[in-house]
This record gives C-alpha cells, sequence and structure tokens, in this order.
C-alpha cells in the first residue's frame, strides 16, 4: 500500500514518539525472547551433553570391568588346567593384571557415582572379593593337585561366584540406565518449562505486534486518506490551471489576432495614406525649394520604414495567412523569414496537409514550429532546419530537426519547450524532445485529429 506524502510532510511528535516506542518495545522482546531461547537451549545442551558423556564413561567402565571378568576367568581356568607349569604361571601372571586393573576401573567408576549410588558399587565388591578369596588358595596348589580337582573347582566354585559379580554389574548397568531416564525426565521438564515460557513470550508478542500493527495501519489508513485528498485537491488545482492557461493561450491569440487587424488595417491603411499623400506634396513642391524637398523626403522614408516596421509586428504577432490561406503558406512564410533574418537553412515538407484542419490545431502546430525555430536561431547555431508535417486520418504528426549543437534535455528545459508541451497536452497530444550534446535536436508532436472536424488530406495526384 503506497502513500504519496506532500513534500516536506513530517509525522506529528506524538505518533512519532508512539511508532517508536512501539516498535522499539516489540524489538526489544523479541530480542529477550531470542536471548533467553539461546540461553536456555545453551544450557539444556550442556546438560544433555554432560548427561550422556557421563553415561558413556561409566558404561565404558563397566564393560571394561565385565569383559575383564570373563577374561580373567578365562586365565584362571588356563591356569587350572594347563599342565605345564611355565604356562600356568604366565596365566596366572595375567589373571593378577586383570585383577588390578578391574581394581583401577572400580576406583573410577566410584568417582562417577553420587553417593545414593555407592550401595550399588559396594555389593559388586564385595561379590568380587568373595570371588577372590575362594580363589586365593588355588594359587598355592601343586601341579597334580590341579590337575585332579581343577575342574570342579572351576564348575563348583569359580563359575557360579562369578554369576554372582556379573549379576551385581548388570544390577549397576540397570542402575546406570536408570539414571540416564531420570536425567532424560528431568530435561523433559526443563523442555515443558521453556516451551510454557517461550508461549507466554510468544503470546505477548502477538498481543503486542497485533495492537501495534492496528495502530499502525489505523494511523497509515489516516495518512492515506490525507495523502488522497491533498493528491485530489493537486489534481483540482492542476487542472484549474490548466484551464486557466488554456484560456490566457486562447485570449493571448485572440488579442494577437485583433492586435494584428488592427496594425494591418487601421495603423497600416493610415500610414499607407499618409504616404501617399506625402508622395503628392513631394510632387507639387517646385525642384527649387531643395530644403523642403529633402525633408518631405526623409519624412516619407520614415514613413516607409514604420509601414514595413507594422507590417512586421504584425505579421509577428499572428499572420494574416494563417487566417486568410492556411497552414502550410504560413509555415513555408515563417521559413522564409527565419531564413531572411538568421541566415539559417530552412526546410519546410508538409504538401499533403488539410487546410480545414481545426483552427487550435494550426495555432498549436504554426507556435510551435515558430518556438523551435527561433530557439535554433538563438542557441542551437545549426545551419540547417527540417519542418516535416505529415496528415494521417487519426492523427496529424510534426517533426522540427536542426544539426546544431544540441543539449542534454534532463538538465536544459526552459519555459518555451514547457510551453510547447502545455499547447499539446492541451489537445491531447503527445509531445517529445530528443537531443544530446553535439547532435542536434529533434522535436515530435503528434496531435490527435476528429475525422468530422479534420478531414484527411487529398491523395497526391
Amino acid at each position: 500500500m503506497g502513500i504519496n506524502l506532500p513534500r516536506g510532510w513530517r509525522f506529528p511528535s506524538g505518533a512519532k514518539l508512539a511508532l517508536v516506542v512501539g516498535f522499539g518495545g516489540l524489538l526489544a522482546l523479541m530480542a529477550a525472547a531470542g536471548w533467553d531461547s539461546v540461553r536456555m537451549l545453551g544450557r539444556i545442551e550442556a546438560r544433555n551433553t554432560q548427561i550422556t558423556h557421563r553415561f558413556l564413561n561409566r558404561n565404558r567402565l563397566l564393560e571394561r570391568i565385565r569383559d575383564a571378568l570373563y577374561l580373567s576367568s578365562t586365565y584362571l581356568r588356563d591356569y587350572l588346567l594347563d599342565p605345564d607349569a611355565q604356562a600356568a604361571t604366565s596365566h596366572l601372571t595375567q589373571f593378577q593384571r586383570l585383577q588390578k586393573g578391574i581394581d583401577d576401573d572400580l576406583a573410577g567408576y566410584s568417582r562417577l557415582l553420587a553417593p545414593p549410588e555407592q550401595a550399588a558399587l559396594a555389593s559388586l565388591r564385595l561379590q568380587l572379593e568373595t570371588l577372590r578369596k575362594s580363589v586365593d588358595p588355588v594359587f598355592s596348589w601343586s601341579a597334580e593337585r590341579r590337575s585332579h580337582e581343577g575342574y570342579s573347582f572351576l564348575t563348583g566354585v569359580v563359575i557360579p561366584q562369578r554369576a554372582q559379580v556379573l549379576a551385581a554389574a548388570d544390577q549397576i548397568a540397570e542402575l546406570n540406565e536408570k539414571q540416564v531416564r531420570e536425567s532424560d525426565s528431568r530435561s523433559a521438564a526443563v523442555y515443558r518449562a521453556y516451551r510454557l515460557r517461550m508461549r507466554l513470550v510468544l503470546a505477548l508478542a502477538l498481543a503486542s505486534g497485533a495492537l501495534l500493527s492496528w495502530f499502525t495501519i489505523s494511523y497509515t489508513l489516516r495518512l492515506e486518506r490525507e495523502a488522497r485528498d491533498r493528491h485530489n485537491e493537486t489534481l483540482r488545482t492542476r487542472d484549474q490551471l490548466e484551464r486557466l492557461s488554456a484560456r490566457l493561450q486562447d485570449a493571448q491569440e485572440q488579442e494577437r489576432r485583433n492586435l494584428s487587424r488592427e496594425l494591418h488595417d487601421e495603423i497600416g491603411q493610415s500610414l499607407t495614406a499618409l504616404l501617399v499623400d506625402l508622395g503628392n506634396a513631394l510632387a507639387e513642391i517646385p525642384p527649387e525649394r531643395t530644403e523642403l524637398r529633402s525633408t518631405l523626403a526623409s519624412a516619407k522614408q520614415m514613413a516607409e520604414q514604420t509601414v514595413s516596421t507594422v507590417r512586421n509586428l504584425a505579421l509577428l504577432l499572428r499572420p494574416s495567412m494563417l487566417d486568410d490561406f492556411g497552414l502550410v503558406p504560413a509555415l513555408h512564410w515563417q521559413a522564409r523569414e527565419i531564413s531572411r533574418r538568421t541566415g539559417l537553412r530552412v526546410e519546410v515538407s508538409a504538401e499533403e496537409v488539410s487546410e480545414a484542419l481545426p483552427d487550435e490545431h494550426k495555432t498549436c502546430i504554426y507556435r510551435i514550429v515558430q518556438e523551435a525555430l527561433h530557439n535554433c536561431a538563438r542557441h542551437a547555431s545549426a545551419k540547417t532546419v527540417k519542418v516535416v508535417v505529415r496528415q494521417e486520418p487519426a492523427r496529424i504528426i510534426m517533426v522540427v530537426q536542426d544539426d546544431g549543437r544540441g543539449f542534454d534535455v534532463t538538465v536544459n528545459r526552459g519555459l518555451g519547450l514547457v510551453g510547447m508541451e502545455e499547447r499539446v497536452r492541451r489537445l491531447g497530444g503527445e509531445f517529445e524532445v530528443q537531443s544530446e550534446p553535439g547532435k542536434g535536436a529533434l522535436v515530435r508532436v503528434e496531435l490527435p485529429l476528429d475525422e468530422a472536424r479534420g478531414p484527411a488530406p487529398a491523395s497526391a495526384g
């Protein structure tokens, strides 16, 4: 929704303050919500990472303990059943190494447990210590005794107690999983609290945004109405100015026509009669009265110059041939006058233009050509100007083109061009100026024709 505000128009200070406070508050609320979201998500992520790492570390240590139990049972079995004394000693060494590793892992595992969880670990240690006490006597057996009683000792003592140790380890594993589930529950509670808080913030932001939007839309609509009223008022004023300009142009043309007629008919005829009287008086004065004849001759010459000046003024105001003979002769006369006074070569091509054109069209074309030729003579430094007038069934086209120095149409647009354009727009036509520095200038005018008022030109031949 676009609003064209008048130039120099400003928001009232109260509305500006309300908009700044409203939008600023909404942005602050959104920024605070975003910052809180980032902070909470960071805490949740750190908590979840900590829980995951703790679970993985505990599970890794527990698995190592379980693996060591299985492997140490294997070495104990090999120690009891292997008849080779050297090999049995090697198996015993490996068994003892694994037992030390189990003790180290249990110590590390204990550091990862909370006080309520130490009871399960104590049970595991008790089962492991019981197993070790049961196994300790076999280390003093001879090879023969190990060969005879080793298998029964394994199946009757070691394997059942190992199963108890593993059962205790399974309890710890279940405890680990329970802790993970409890941590997940706490994380879910944090998520729920976070979602509730975000819903409240979102509801507050939506309410604030809706209120601010309502205020902004209402105020904007009011501004649009005011701008539209101002625009309509401007259009009415412009329309009135255009009508006034048209009336002034009509009045100007009528006044020029009257002045031209008065100068031609009244003053011109009076000066012509004066010339005749001066000629008759000069003819009746004797030749010997040279001083009087010289005075009358000077008066006659001044009267002739005045007649020529009055005639030129009358033609410049409005040539009688435009009303008496039509547009084309008036254009040719104007071209000859400009060429005679300025040395500018003017070529006119308008042979197929009907002389039954509406008077306002003829006046418009004549005045535009007149202004364009004067501009060429004064400013363009041109040598040749071409004037082309072409009539078509529904329009009449006029082009004035010179070979002068040209100008920048976006910068140099004087009152003469503005007046031309006003004349053309008044008749519903199109006005265009094309020019570049150093490339001459072209003025193109297109006027619509009412076929009932402006008949098409007669076909050539």
